[in-house]
């Protein structure tokens, strides 16, 4: 007997998603609880398991549908797989790139671990041997980083299958210009709509300052192996930039409030939204109340979140709320930006990457020390310069000497 796959239950508020991807052919064989689809809402992306096992039917709903909740978009049919399953149905752009994958590709032969459309046509333009490249994924799935992380490992090289003719003297055509289509994700075009109705909303502006990384480097040396045996969990940079957010937040509580209407709302607790890598983009799961947690517990939150973003695991009540941001661009290379806010947060911290810079001591002797900037960009219509300013100042004390995280100095 034939079963429906449907639209599970999105989220409080989400009633509807968009088809991202299909995870499973017509005629291939299912097991229950299996990946079928890969659904976009407004912030998350989320997989619908399979009912039952059996063969994977005809699609009721193409790629880019956008489906209500408990809607119909496939069927799982009774019976075994088929010896060669039909091929999933595929928007014009997607044709376009089956086309080209259709060439030959300098993989080996090993066994062939289940792929998206996106992942197989990476494999196929890089001649990646996806049986060796270890899934980071649900179930052990190949995901576009582990991907992207494999051909860095090689050395970032594209390999391209050579021509058919390749030992005959005829000249090759010239490669053809083109472009390619691709509509926006769900969540990119939410990401997109928040971000300039923060820049049109709010009085945008960004406040710079410099930070000796020497003493969280020395402190992290010194114990890290310490701090991971006990609490099984790495000391990174996030957990130090959090407890002095929140310690500046103590003297400058604009920067944890919002504005609501014609009032002022001010925090006794700060939620931090923290900036993750995932898939269609930034995503941004929040710590609540960071201000009262310890290291390994900020830690610990920030490594799980960011595991989960890859896998689109997160949940939406994990990214509702949150009174301050903090967005790491250094882990990407990052020198400098200035970060946008999220609405209706007031204030975002922006950190960057670590570089040896000159820097005149007190003594005034010159020494090469470990660098970071980090920028606060903040609406102006509730914190005023000397307030950021002050934020900043505070930040910086704080990670230069990390003893006044801990007597709240």
């Amino acid at each position: 007997m034939a079963s429906e796959v449907k639209v599970p239950v999105l989220g409080e508020s989400i009633t509807e998603a968009t088809i991202g991807e299909w995870l499973k052919n017509p005629g291939e064989a299912v097991e229950i609880d299996d990946p079928i689809a890969s659904l976009e809402t407004d912030k998350v992306t989320i997989e619908v398991p399979a009912p039952s096992a059996g063969v994977m039917g005809d699609y009721i709903s193409q790629l880019g549908d956008t489906v209500e909740v408990g809607a119909i978009i496939a069927m799982i049919e009774d019976g075994e797989a088929s010896a060669s399953p039909a091929k999933t149905s595929e928007k014009p752009a997607q044709k376009e790139e089956t086309q080209k994958e259709q060439a030959p590709a300098p993989v080996a032969s090993g066994e062939m671990p289940t792929m998206s459309p996106t992942v197989r046509r990476l494999v196929l333009e890089h001649g990646i041997d996806p049986s060796k490249v270890s899934g980071t994924g649900k179930d052990g799935r190949l995901t576009k980083e582990d991907i992207l992380a494999a051909v860095e490992e090689q050395g970032g090289s594209t390999v391209r299958p050579a021509p058919e003719n390749a030992g005959s003297a005829t000249v090759a055509p010239a490669a053809q210009r083109g472009e390619e289509r691709q509509r926006m994700t769900r969540l990119r075009q939410t990401i997109a709509k928040r971000l300039k109705g923060a820049q049109e909303e709010a009085a945008l502006l960004t406040t710079f300052n410099d930070v000796d990384m020497s003493a969280v480097m020395e402190t992290r040396s010194k114990y890290k192996e310490l701090f991971e045996k006990k609490h099984g969990v790495r000391l990174g940079f996030m957990g130090f930039f959090a407890k002095a957010a929140a310690l500046a937040a103590k003297s400058v509580p604009s920067v944890n409030a919002q504005i609501d209407g014609d009032e002022i709302v001010y925090f006794n607790y700060m939620d931090i939204s923290v900036a993750v890598s995932a898939p269609n983009g930034l995503v941004v799961p929040v710590v609540r109340n960071a201000d009262s947690m310890s290291f390994a517990e900020i830690e610990s939150s920030i490594g799980d979140f960011g595991k989960r973003a890859k896998t689109g695991e997160l949940t939406m009540d994990e990214m509702k709320g949150g009174t301050f941001t903090i967005s790491n661009g250094g882990v990407f290379g990052s020198l400098m930006s200035t970060p946008i806010i999220n609405p209706p947060q007031s204030a975002v911290l922006g950190l960057h990457r670590i570089e040896q810079r000159p820097v005149v001591l007190d003594d005034g002797s010159i020494a090469a020390r470990p660098m970071m900037y980090i920028a606060l960009s903040y609406d102006h219509r509730l914190i005023d310069g000397r307030e950021a300013v002050t934020f900043l100042k505070i930040v910086k004390e704080a990670t230069e000497d990390p003893t006044r995280l801990l007597i709240d100095l």
